[in-house]
């Protein structure tokens, strides 16, 4: 093993560490009970997923304007979210014969959140509130059916632009805050 090798291998285990440490922040904050109380999102399997999905995409999203270290640790968090999914699927049970179905159908969710989201986020106004009544509370048209998406969506483009002015450095060292999420604006949002 020569000394490149070694460096190399020092910093695949430092971006790893990084990575851990930044889907643990993204599942906290996913698991915030604000998001479920307050907002109304589904204390699902589902729900969770799309709000861990959300969490990650948007470390992802910060990650990506960092640059090719900040594009590789958002490759090693993305790893490591669905390393983690397959690890809570073969605890609920989920066999090995239908585990890469499962994967490859939270794949494409994943990936269709990703296009949904960053699509909204370019076309501004009600757009992110409507992604988020479709993905999140699984409502075939926005209004009374995900009254919580206006201040999810509230919420999430707070945590965007709070990552968007983090400094980098320290997201590369695996450290992050996530915006505070905002219970009471959620009693009088209405889409």
């Amino acid at each position: 093993m020569g000394l490149l090798d070694f460096l190399s291998s020092k910093d695949r285990t430092l971006r790893a560490r990084a990575a851990a440490a930044l889907y643990a922040a993204a599942v906290a904050q996913a698991r915030a009970p604000a998001l479920y109380t307050a907002l109304g999102a589904p204390d699902t399997l589902e729900g969770r997923f799309e709000l861990i999905a959300l969490h990650v995409h948007l470390l992802c999203r910060r990650l990506g304007k960092a640059g090719g270290a900040g594009s590789a640790l958002a490759q090693a968090l993305f790893d490591t979210m669905f390393r983690d999914m397959d690890r809570n699927l073969r605890e609920l049970g989920v066999g090995d014969p239908s585990m890469p179905r499962r994967i490859k159908t939270m794949l494409e969710a994943y990936f269709g959140r990703i296009k949904a989201y960053d699509a909204a986020f370019a076309q501004g106004g009600g757009a992110l509130a409507q992604a988020i009544a479709r993905n999140v509370y699984n409502a075939a048209a926005p209004g009374a059916a995900a009254p919580g998406a206006v201040a999810l969506a509230d919420y999430v483009q707070r945590a965007a632009a709070a990552l968007d002015a983090a400094d980098a450095e320290t997201l590369m060292k695996g450290e992050v805050a996530f915006a505070q999420i905002a219970p009471s604006s959620a009693k009088s949002s209405g889409l």
